[in-house]
């Protein structure tokens, strides 16, 4: 599967200019695989990597503005002992997308898109899901919860019975119970484990406590990165795919109003990755599975599969920052602005602008 992978990346429609090399250009991925850096990120452009130039959104299938606030509720229906049934049917599909302008990626998806639907059930609820394989390769649905072996998306447990690894063109249906209540998340778990879920095959999975939670503006944050040469190593840092999105386009929220984000960590490559948010600290909650928060802080640290609910609101209008607290990360892309309610002072282009003319960047200017 590996070999595949980095065939792929042999013909990876990729702009020159746009992506990091090594002296010897990109196609020296072998000769660097079992390197620790990345070396030759210091010369990447940042704040949109192309000037002038955007993503094409539909060409995508997906807006990463939209896909905050969408969550699958998938269809429901009362069995005869009273207890929900909430069904979902999730297709694996191979699928090119582009992560920066004009920098194509070729993915492996669940229902087209990365990250996934956000699947979202009710504690105690029975569960559902139809996994269809469309792909050229096998693959899984592996839930983070508590299910028996044969719902657990393992290569090795259940072939027999139609579960474990899914081959290109068969399905399999996994069925399971709501809990814990927190923010979990999915992912596909053929070997080699790094390759499926670098390729996109991840996503949110919510389960709300049975009595719910405040009211709040909630949206899904999934931090990703995208190694674009198949180096072994990551090119471009996202939330929700997109490098520097919402620079571009800043996450309009209201003052004084809570705002909940479900905050999942997915990112391949990398052992850890951070969320810090200007001017403001939040409750931070981890996995979401208890409803006391454990620190009030401006910054959380996660492993790659860690993830939690951070809660906070803004008193004043204007534009603040949120980013990764490693500048590699924030630099490459894993950057953005809250646009707090009607900041009169700046106009709409105003955070991302001064964001570009920062000392180290815009248009790939230097120190």
């Amino acid at each position: 599967m590996l070999g595949g992978a980095l065939a792929a990346g042999a013909s990876l429609p990729i702009v020159q200019g746009l992506l990091p090399r090594e002296s010897g250009g990109l196609g020296t991925a072998g000769a660097k695989a079992g390197h620790s850096g990345h070396a030759g990120h210091e010369g990447f452009a940042h704040a949109g990597f192309a000037p002038g130039r955007s993503v094409n959104h539909r060409a995508n299938g997906f807006d990463p503005t939209n896909l905050l606030r969408d969550f699958d509720y998938g269809k429901t229906r009362r069995l005869a002992s009273g207890r929900v049934l909430r069904e979902w049917e999730i297709v694996a599909q191979d699928r090119e997308i582009e992560v920066a302008p004009g920098v194509k990626y070729e993915a492996w998806t669940y229902n087209g898109r990365v990250p996934g639907p956000t699947l979202r059930a009710r504690e105690g609820e029975k569960l559902r899901l139809r996994f269809l394989n469309a792909s050229d390769h096998p693959h899984t649905m592996h839930f983070h919860g508590i299910h028996t072996a044969l719902m657990d998306g393992m290569p090795g447990i259940g072939e027999n019975r139609g579960g474990g690894q899914v081959g290109p063109g068969e399905e399999f249906t996994y069925e399971f119970d709501a809990e814990p209540f927190g923010v979990h998340l999915y992912h596909c778990h053929v070997s080699p484990l790094a390759s499926h879920i670098s390729r996109g095959l991840y996503g949110a999975f919510i389960i709300d406590p049975k009595k719910g939670r405040p009211e709040a503006d909630e949206m899904v944050m999934v931090m990703n990165g995208f190694d674009t040469n198949f180096d072994l190593s990551n090119e471009v840092y996202a939330v929700n795919t997109v490098g520097f999105h919402y620079v571009n386009e800043p996450i309009q929220v209201s003052r004084d109003e809570l705002l909940r984000i479900y905050l999942v960590n997915v990112l391949e490559y990398d052992p850890l990755n951070s969320f810090h948010v200007h001017a403001n600290f939040f409750q931070y909650y981890p996995t979401g599975t208890s409803l006391e928060p454990s620190e009030y802080t401006d910054t959380v640290i996660q492993g790659q599969g860690q993830r939690g609910i951070a809660e906070m609101k803004f008193p004043f209008d204007g534009d603040y920052m949120f980013h990764a607290h490693v500048s590699e990360f924030a630099e490459l892309g894993w950057s953005g602005f809250f646009r707090v309610g009607n900041p009169s002072r700046l106009t709409a282009a105003a955070a991302s602008a001064a964001y570009c003319d920062l000392p180290w960047g815009g248009a790939g200017r230097k120190a």
